[in-house]
């Protein structure tokens, strides 16, 4: 028979088990939930399917989200929004060029998640957001507008250090974002249906919008296109 100090010792350690079990629990549970929401879309999704996955009962999750929608919430907040603190203190920190601080801002994006399940969050709501207005509202606020603030904190550095023409900033803006949202849908959308499109590379794509957005196609022989007056915002 095991001594008395052994069966101590054994319950401490599943004890402590449970304890670490119990603390993964909220991770498993956004794991679950992004895979399901980027498989089946928002809608479709239903909280005893990503607890089932996360391998716990409905209750359980409950215990950790109070909702669908807080569950949603969290998954971004873990996937892409939690990031943006960190992204804007490796931008206050660039010493390079505002050329290559754009260049890093996007093969950075790719990199943390564009390349990862998190980019078929932007997919998603492009699709949903219309029919769950209280979730775009919150993507605005959680995603876009931090995004467009980082890149146009990018693009008037770029400008206010006479790297980039003047322009007009919420354009620029968009036109950075662009390319990043036509890679999302090409991964979880276009990808399938464009035959030999389908064979970009991402980050070779991702360097040759670079190069279209701060040289152009032109080689300076054409005509120049009438100018419109630059803003600041």
């Amino acid at each position: 028979m095991p001594s008395l100090q052994t069966a101590i010792e054994s319950h401490q350690d599943s004890h402590t088990r449970r304890e670490r079990r119990k603390d993964a629990r909220p991770g498993e549970l956004l794991a679950a939930a992004l895979d399901l929401f980027v498989e089946k879309g928002y809608a479709a999704t239903r909280v005893e399917e990503v607890a089932k996955r996360a391998g716990v009962s409905k209750g359980t999750l409950f215990l950790y989200f109070s909702s669908k929608e807080e569950l949603f919430k969290a998954v971004v907040r873990e996937n892409i929004s939690g990031r943006f603190a960190e992204w804007d203190d490796e931008i206050a920190r660039f010493e390079g060029s505002s050329a290559d601080m754009l260049r890093y801002c996007l093969t950075s994006w790719w990199e943390r998640i564009g390349s990862t399940k998190a980019s078929g969050i932007p997919k998603l709501m492009m699709s949903e957001a219309q029919n769950f207005p209280e979730l775009g509202a919150f993507y605005q606020h959680e995603v876009m507008q931090p995004g467009g603030a980082l890149i146009e904190r990018i693009l008037k550095r770029g400008v206010a250090r006479g790297e980039f023409r003047p322009m007009d900033l919420k354009y620029g803006v968009f036109m950075v974002l662009g390319p990043l949202l036509f890679l999302a849908m090409w991964k979880h959308s276009l990808g399938t249906c464009c035959g030999m499109l389908a064979q970009l590379v991402p980050k070779d794509y991702i360097a040759a919008q670079l190069e279209v957005l701060l040289h152009g196609f032109s080689t300076g022989s054409v005509c120049p296109l009438p100018t419109t007056k630059a803003t600041d915002s």
